[in-house]
């Protein structure tokens, strides 16, 4: 019993000291950790997974991150529609807006320049860790209400990933304790498994018979059909993938999600053509274990999107 009451208290005090240091020390895993025990929920469409709890915050990366009564990282919408364009952005972390304060996002930014333009709404369904299918899903099954004219979905070479489904164990993400020992686990694992790096697990995700690609693949049919039936404009945006800039490594994969949007009558644009001569991608990061785009990153995104996402005044 003496044993089990030691135990305990070294759990304890452990717990303590860590939630003590993740609030002093900003660590990327750590933070999306709380991410998802303070602002998600279980949802109860295995496509989708999961979702933002309504009217939650927290401070995250150093920045405040509120949602809003609908589950969305923005200001309120009336459901409503009035006389304003409406848009819709879908995305993953980018298009919420990861380590960067919520005016100073692309999604902010873009609907202040339409707004100089004509009366318009962009309102922002981006989500941390979605792919192609939760984006898609999400819209379908809370965005549909709100009757945008446009939507426009800003996609991330990982969202070909497969949609995961919650785990058995996802109680212990409770613990800081466990979260916190379990991330350096997975570094170190990482660190020892070196022969596969990030550029080949970001290419083996569209491979022929990957399963998160075919299931993007289905997403961008189901919702360039749904889009059709409703009368409303879909576009997308390739994001680049900040790490290596020139001579991307990506080209191919992204050739890939080009060719398959074009085959299909899809309008996007990719935007890494835009970043080719950035010789120091890193000072574009949220931080230097994260590569997110920062606030800068964010004016760029704006700024190369905001002519195809809203050509001249109309």
């Amino acid at each position: 019993m003496a044993v089990l009451v030691s135990f305990l208290g070294f759990i304890a005090v452990g717990e303590i000291a860590v939630r003590i240091y993740t609030r002093t020390h900003i660590l990327y895993d750590m933070e999306m950790s709380r991410y998802a025990r303070e602002l998600k929920l279980a949802s109860s469409n295995p496509r989708i997974a999961h979702v933002h709890k309504p009217n939650a915050s927290a401070r995250l990366m150093g920045v405040d991150v509120r949602i809003n009564s609908d589950g969305m990282r923005d200001r309120e919408y009336p459901v409503e529609r009035n006389e304003k364009y409406r848009i819709i952005f879908l995305g993953d972390s980018l298009t919420l807006g990861w380590g960067v304060r919520q005016e100073e996002t692309f999604e902010n930014l873009i609907e202040e320049e339409i707004n100089r333009r004509r009366p318009a709404e962009v309102i922002n369904f981006g989500a941390g860790n979605y792919n192609t299918e939760q984006e898609t899903h999400l819209f379908i099954e809370k965005g549909l209400k709100y009757r945008p004219d446009q939507v426009v979905l800003f996609y991330f070479i990982n969202d070909a990933e497969a949609t995961l489904r919650e785990s058995a164990w996802s109680f212990l993400e409770r613990s800081e304790l466990i979260s916190f020992y379990w991330s350096r686990m997975r570094g170190l694992i990482s660190n020892l498994a070196a022969s596969k790096n990030y550029k080949d697990y970001y290419a083996d995700l569209y491979v022929a018979d990957a399963p998160g690609w075919a299931a993007a693949k289905e997403a961008f049919l189901l919702l360039k059909q749904v889009c059709l039936d409703r009368g409303i404009k879909l576009q997308v945006v390739l994001l680049p993938e900040l790490h290596q800039l020139q001579h991307y490594p990506f080209e191919k994969e992204y050739a890939a999600v080009s060719d398959f949007l074009r085959a299909n009558g899809i309008e996007h644009l990719d935007l890494t053509p835009f970043f080719k001569d950035e010789a120091e991608p890193a000072r574009l990061w949220v931080a230097p274990d994260d590569g997110h785009p920062n606030a800068a990153a964010h004016r760029l995104i704006a700024r190369y999107a905001l002519d195809f996402v809203f050509p001249g005044g109309r």
